[in-house]
């Protein structure tokens, strides 16, 4: 009986894609790893640094060094922008499409009336000829601004007017009301609806005309006190991924985070809108701790999180607790189990705007007696996804080959 383990550090690339200067002109020179550990060149990540983190990066001054006994590899998006949703999607071997483009102008009445339908108050509020909804003098529903813009809809609450429970039931009236790939319902305790009102922004397109109207998630607070989200994905095939498969042989499968809430995970145990990174690693350590077989996925979202907010300090001590969170799963690990740690995309906390960042992946792999393995570059997250599938002998998923367990054997 065995186990696998797939850590995603939610936002810590390794350096910008090849096709970084073509599709996101933005994010030239991206590379969030290499940026924070040359910030703070004195400081040490051990776990990161025995697992070879340093053989994913070059001409890094630092005090951490490459590992030659390391297993590593980098993994390259194939999914358009550099989305959470559709990032961990892949890693769970969905074949990624193109996604839908439609600013929240274009489904604000659907959403309007559907709302208005199930009694809540809604009022309409205006910037520069666009329009977003506030939702019982509470929570604002518009634009992403941190994502790729269009794509993704916010859900922005008080928590001191409105419960998250209450959030959640409006998420999923929303969800049922637009078509782009992830709605994504939060909040936090901040000093009235002031705050939210005080972050609406107006991003324009190319030609300079207004396009996109939303809360500016860090700057209106949510994310200091009381931070907690759902994610609620649009036109994915569950039974084309991971947990679905391993279900079918009688694997157990467990997410943890933001992973919970945007992959459906039926039949398994999900632990949805935990945020804080310590209680990601005691909840995981504790089920890997009880458990004969399995497959567990945690998303660590607080480094993603600083990088919204251009916080590299807050960063780094995010992946210091990290850190020595991967050291106790690696402790809790027996002979035949398999640990993989990687991330979903970049999110550079001086890139100079508070987006993710287009950034190829580190893939660190642990296993007891594996030793001095290069994996090279997978070209896509879903060989992780398929690499689980295989190491369990299931079925694989729709997309993704099996780099990782295919390449020692």
């Amino acid at each position: 009986m065995s186990k696998f383990i797939v850590v995603v550090l939610d936002g810590f690339g390794i350096g910008e894609m090849p096709d970084v200067t073509r599709l996101r002109p933005q994010d030239r020179g991206a590379n969030t790893a290499a940026k924070l550990i040359s910030h703070y060149s004195e400081r040490k990540l051990v776990t990161l640094e025995r697992l070879g983190l340093m053989n994913t990066l070059e001409g890094v001054n630092s005090a951490m060094k490459p590992n030659a006994s390391a297993n590593w590899g980098r993994a390259l998006l194939m999914h358009e922008g550099c989305d959470t949703f559709m990032g961990h999607q892949e890693i769970m071997g969905t074949r990624p499409v193109p996604p839908l483009v439609m600013p929240f102008s274009e489904s604000i009445d659907s959403v309007f009336h559907a709302l208005v339908k199930q009694g809540y108050k809604v009022e309409s509020i205006e910037r520069e000829g666009l329009s977003l909804l506030l939702v019982n003098g509470a929570l604002i529903i518009g634009d992403n601004l941190e994502a790729d813009l269009g794509q993704v809809y916010n859900l922005t609450a008080n928590f001191n007017e409105m419960s998250f429970d209450e959030v959640k039931r409006i998420g999923r009236v929303v969800r049922k009301a637009n078509r782009v790939s992830r709605n994504i319902a939060f909040g936090g305790f901040v000093d009235g609806v002031a705050c939210l009102l005080s972050a609406i922004e107006v991003k324009r397109d190319v030609t300079g005309k207004a396009k996109y109207i939303g809360v500016n998630a860090p700057k209106s607070g949510v994310y200091k006190s009381g931070f907690e989200v759902e994610h609620l994905g649009f036109g994915v095939d569950e039974k084309t991924q991971v947990p679905y498969q391993l279900t079918q042989v009688g694997v157990p499968t467990f997410l943890y985070g933001k992973v919970a809430d945007i992959v459906q995970n039926d039949d398994g145990k999900s632990y949805k809108s935990v945020v804080d990174t310590e209680t990601v690693f005691s909840l995981l350590v504790n089920d890997i701790a009880s458990t004969a077989q399995g497959f567990f996925c945690a998303n660590i979202q607080e480094t993603d999180l600083c990088g919204h907010e251009q916080d590299p300090e807050r960063y780094w001590n995010v992946l210091r607790k990290s850190d020595v969170g991967l050291q106790t799963v690696i402790d809790a690990l027996g002979s035949d189990d398999m640990l993989v740690v990687m991330a979903d995309h970049g999110n550079d906390p001086f890139i100079g705007h508070a987006k993710h960042t287009r950034e190829l992946v580190p893939v660190l792999v642990y296993q007891q007696g594996l030793n001095g393995v290069e994996f090279g570059d997978l070209e896509t997250l879903a060989d992780v996804g398929a690499s689980v599938t295989d190491f369990f002998g299931a079925m694989p998923p729709q997309y993704g080959q099996p780099s990782v367990t295919r390449t020692y054997r």
